[in-house]
């Protein structure tokens, strides 16, 4: 089966993106691995606590992927997969490409304010020309009903 990958992230675009990989894997027959990554440098501490920030931070994502699940379990017919990795952003999508042969599609969603459309979408497309699949970049200030027209 082929699997669009999406990011998880605390960014507005995210949920388009979202949307997009669902409607777009309830309509080919494909399926949702949603990517969370824990960047390194954020549990720097003492071992013992930096062990609990990270638990934290795997049950924070978790809930925060609940919430995507359940709107495409319920709405879209499809059942995601969590998958969370640690790590530097760039290296660590790239890895999950290579290691599920089923993605076939990295779905990110772009930034609509002044700093332009995010930093993973300007290093992802700088990697583009080397990745073994497409990325599609799906607009952040794009309507839900155009999302649905598209897909």
């Amino acid at each position: 089966m082929r699997k669009f990958l999406v990011i998880l992230d605390d960014s507005r675009e995210c949920l388009n993106a979202m949307r997009f990989a669902a409607m777009r894997a309830a309509h080919t027959g494909g399926g949702v691995t949603i990517l969370s990554i824990i960047p390194p440098d954020e549990f720097n501490h003492w071992i013992g606590v930096g062990d609990i920030m990270r638990q934290e931070e795997r049950e924070r994502i978790t809930a925060h992927f609940e919430v995507f699940a359940k709107w495409m379990r319920d709405k879209q017919h499809v059942d995601p997969e969590l998958v969370i990795r640690e790590g530097e952003p760039v290296p660590e999508i790239l890895a999950q490409v290579r290691e599920d042969p089923e993605v076939g599609v990295l779905v990110l969603g772009a930034g609509t304010g002044k700093g332009g459309p995010g930093p993973l979408v300007t290093q992802m497309t700088r990697n583009a020309g080397t990745l073994p699949i497409p990325i599609t970049i799906v607009p952040g200030d794009m309507s839900k009903e155009r999302l649905e027209a598209i897909t």
